[in-house]
């Protein structure tokens, strides 16, 4: 599994079937990016500047908003991730 770095987290984006009014199901690239991920792996933590580390806010299995645009896309055995900075998540979802 991947395993991030510093204060990135790894995301599973929660795919979501988007229709319109009329039921019309969209085209997966004419949808809007999700804003919901399930937390797969998480870094170790934000280095400051003395020298302490800050523990990250959110943990595995977490279901979590994040800011739309943000983040790396990436593909490893098969399966599509997200890596953001833990400072992209906006919510943990309870």
């Amino acid at each position: 599994m991947l395993k991030p770095l510093g204060d990135r987290v790894v995301l599973e984006a929660q795919e979501e079937e988007e229709k319109t009014v009329g039921g019309i199901v969209l085209a997966s690239n004419a949808q809007e990016k999700p804003t919901t991920a399930k937390v797969v792996a998480v870094g170790e933590g934000r280095v400051l500047d003395n020298g302490e580390k800050l523990a990250p806010s959110v943990k595995k299995d977490d279901l979590v908003l994040f800011d739309k645009y943000s983040g790396t896309e990436v593909e490893y055995q098969g399966d599509k991730f997200l890596v953001v900075h833990e400072k992209d998540i906006v919510a943990i979802v309870d």
